[in-house]
């Protein structure tokens, strides 16, 4: 308690404590705690040398300081530090969790269902077996990713575009893949004599003296063959890609890999379930040989370049399986 005037000295005045939070008083450490008690303790016991206990005031000072005050404040002080120490009232922490969206998982997969490729695994949503040879196989759940892929034929900012499903694309892959991978394997194995006495090749040195369909690939780059079959699988992209334009503006109905060829008449005259059963061999032997072209590159880079692609080891006795 201060005051400029000794007449009012001998009046105690009540004193009101300071409210401080306590998040404040924890960050106050038990050392800076201590030498605040100890400043307080040592301003006591020096004001107590001039100190009146008839009048309660301070001698020769015109500041009145009451011992009681004093006393007052290190109490306050000393309920203070133990406060600090006391534990806060918990409250609810909203963390970023809280904001999370739904996760993508549950937009990629039919929870209600298995897969009939893997049951242990959920149906992936797009596999619902709309389309042939749907058997729920994919376990990546790539089938499922939400995207257009139209922007792969023409920039998106040349028309807008109703776009491209994700499975049709899938399919339209899978189909050209397996196509060409039939030829890929047919046209291996023919050019290294496996159908016949004599391999199928082009006539000409060039071509008739390549030792293996293995070492044609850089040969035929090193000569440049290879530029002119090139520019022919560019040019035929380029043709087919104009279909999968219309698609994605709305103005075809073309189903995936449908390109009208049937030159034999395969598909003429035949009801939808026939047609159906012919395109699921033709689906099925493209994912066979896509196997089985990977297959015959490995053993021939193992060391089998000749029909039927063994790899030729000096002592079968010493090979470690």
């Amino acid at each position: 308690s201060i005051s400029a005037n000794t007449a009012n000295s001998s009046k105690i005045i009540n004193p009101k404590p300071s409210c401080i939070p306590i998040s404040t008083l924890k960050k106050v450490r038990t050392k800076k705690v201590t030498i605040s008690l100890l400043r307080y303790y040592y301003l006591a016991t020096a004001l107590q040398r001039f100190h009146n206990p008839a009048t309660g005031v301070l001698q020769g000072n015109y500041i009145i300081v009451t011992i009681t005050m004093m006393k007052f404040a290190v109490a306050s002080l000393l309920a203070g530090s133990a406060a600090a120490f006391a534990p806060a009232q918990q409250c609810a922490v909203k963390t970023s969790l809280d904001a999370m969206p739904e996760r993508m998982w549950n937009k990629m997969v039919d929870k209600n269902e298995r897969s009939k490729a893997m049951p242990f695994l959920p149906r992936p949503i797009n596999l619902d077996g709309s389309y042939v040879g749907d058997v729920g196989f994919d376990p990546f759940y790539l089938s499922s990713i939400d995207k257009n892929f139209a922007g792969f034929i023409q920039p998106p900012s040349w028309e807008e575009t109703e776009g491209l499903p994700t499975l049709y694309w899938m399919r339209e892959a899978e189909l050209k893949h397996g196509r060409v991978a039939m030829l890929a394997w047919f046209g291996w194995l023919a050019t290294d004599g496996a159908f016949g006495p004599v391999p199928l090749r082009f006539p000409g040195a060039v071509y008739q003296e390549v030792p293996s369909s293995f070492v044609a690939h850089d040969i035929m780059v090193s000569q440049g063959s290879l530029v002119v079959m090139l520019s022919l699988v560019g040019l035929i992209e380029f043709c087919t890609g104009a279909v999968l334009v219309e698609v994605s503006k709305g103005e075809s109905d073309r189903e995936a890999g449908d390109f009208k060829f049937d030159p034999l008449n395969f598909l003429k005259g035949k009801s939808k379930e026939q047609i159906d059963t012919m395109k699921l061999k033709e689906l099925q032997n493209g994912r066979t040989a896509m196997l089985a072209f990977a297959g015959v590159v490995t053993q021939a880079g193992l060391g089998g370049t000749e029909f039927p692609y063994l790899v030729p080891y000096p002592n079968v006795a010493d090979v470690t399986w």
